[in-house]
């Protein structure tokens, strides 16, 4: 029966053989490209080889384009078979010919047509490559140099086309290099952004390649943060100049931000305030803006701090939820820094909007009154009256600072008049009193010790 059906093939074969051009005839080179497939299409891999392999030395490069794809499948087949049985000289061979297929069908086939559709093969090639590059890598002396030479080339070609392991393994290669003092820190962050924007540049076509993409700028952001190689001192050493060479390049200062961003301890010095002010103007936003304030708060400039802060707050980007959050840190930074007209009106807009900011807001109100210079007469004392007011709001509406509240206004009693003292001025305990000092006016009840 086995001899029967082999007899089959080789007639089908001859057949087959019968239809090619000359040229193709030439040798054999039809009979055992038909020899090959039949046996292929069986999955009969072992039988199919030897005729492959006649078939690949005999027929013209551009033959048929299946001679590379089978081929493939093929070697790679004996690869592993050869791994297996620890013959790793011949496996190392056979990957050298596995490399020379991709590289000649792209030659000869820079192109094929599916559904009717001519594609470029450069895509599924290079990155089949870059695949096999990295599963045989063990084949190969001095590995990551050498698998950082052969993927390097393919993520330049491809860009956001590269799949997510060549990028992946391509930036792992470098980081052991760049331990091994073979690249220095420049090399492995210029790569670190070139990954980073292909990553940002890709065009998942659904759900899987999507969540893949986000697992990919998560393991590349991981592999950097760990490689120590973006350094404060590395960072302003190399986008320093840079920077000062090109200021308005959007791209440049939005990668100096977000690398400094991810560094230890690198947000205080002037190149990332300069970068975060530049990617401000070239592209305002509220998270830009409120970076500017965090940014120039920490480095004492308060009126630019102020500024920027409001400009967030402006912003027709920010919700409402932002905006409570934006207007009590805006309330608390100008009480801090003395600038109690602007610190109130922040406060009473961060009351309106609420969202959990109302009695935190309330507290710094009443601060601003207990603060106030109020003059010599009742004023002075009316002054903590109103504060007394505002702290009894803020526990009303905040039960997490109902304690913090409850201390301010201990701490205000103490400036009560006692009772003859507010009968001077013809006061009673519970009376109305209208109070105005320190450009602020509010109406409140009198109180004694």
């Amino acid at each position: 029966m086995k001899k029967f059906s082999m007899l089959l093939v080789a007639a089908a074969a001859a057949l087959a053989a019968s239809f090619q051009p000359a040229s193709a005839q030439d040798g054999n080179c039809g009979s055992y490209a038909s020899y090959y497939q039949e046996y292929y299409k069986q999955k009969n891999y072992q039988s199919a080889l030897p005729n492959w392999r006649k078939a690949y030395a005999l027929c013209p490069k551009n033959y048929r384009q299946n001679i590379y794809i089978h081929g493939a499948k093929l070697i790679k087949d004996e690869i592993q078979k050869n791994i297996n049985a620890k013959n790793y000289t011949l496996a190392k061979a056979q990957y050298d010919t596995l490399i020379t297929l991709l590289d000649e069908r792209l030659q000869y086939y820079p192109t094929s047509k599916k559904n009717g559709v001519v594609v470029e093969n450069k895509v599924e090639v290079l990155n089949n490559k870059g695949t096999y590059v990295f599963n045989y890598i063990a084949l190969n002396d001095n590995n990551q140099k050498y698998m950082y030479d052969m993927l390097i080339p393919i993520v330049n070609e491809l860009g956001a086309e590269t799949s997510p392991k060549v990028m992946v393994n391509a930036f792992s290669a470098a980081i052991a290099l760049y331990r091994e003092d073979q690249l220095s820190a420049d090399d492995v962050i210029a790569l670190y952004e070139q990954l980073a924007a292909n990553v940002e540049n890709s065009q998942p076509k659904n759900e899987a390649e999507e969540e893949e993409k986000g697992k990919t700028k998560a393991t590349i952001e991981s592999l950097f943060a760990d490689s120590k190689v973006a350094s404060c001192e590395n960072l302003i050493a190399i986008f320093g100049p840079r920077y000062q060479a090109d200021p308005e390049n959007l791209t440049l200062v939005s990668n100096i931000v977000r690398l400094m961003n991810n560094a230890e301890d690198c947000a205080s010095n002037d190149l990332y305030l300069n970068a975060v002010t530049s990617m401000h103007k070239l592209d305002p936003s509220y998270r830009s803006a409120y970076s500017l304030y965090r940014l120039n708060s920490a480095h004492d400039n308060v009126a630019a701090a102020a500024e920027y802060l409001q400009q967030a707050i402006d912003s027709e980007e920010s919700d409402a939820a932002l905006d409570a959050q934006y207007n009590y840190e805006m309330a608390a930074f100008c009480y801090k820094n003395g600038m109690r007209g602007k610190a109130s009106e922040a406060a009473r807009k961060a009351i309106d909007l609420d969202n959990g900011y109302a009695g935190k807001a309330y507290l710094i109100l009443g601060n601003l009154w207990a603060s106030a210079t109020c003059g010599d007469t009742v004023d002075k004392w009316a002054r903590y009256w109103v504060a007394a007011d505002y702290y009894q709001k803020a526990r009303n509406v905040d039960p997490t600072i109902a304690d913090d509240a409850a201390a301010s206004i201990s701490s205000v009693a103490r400036y009560y008049p006692e009772a003859s003292e507010a009968f001077m001025y013809d006061l009673t305990k519970g009376q109305s009193y209208t109070v105005s000092c320190g450009g602020m006016t509010a109406t409140t009840t009198v109180r004694v010790q």
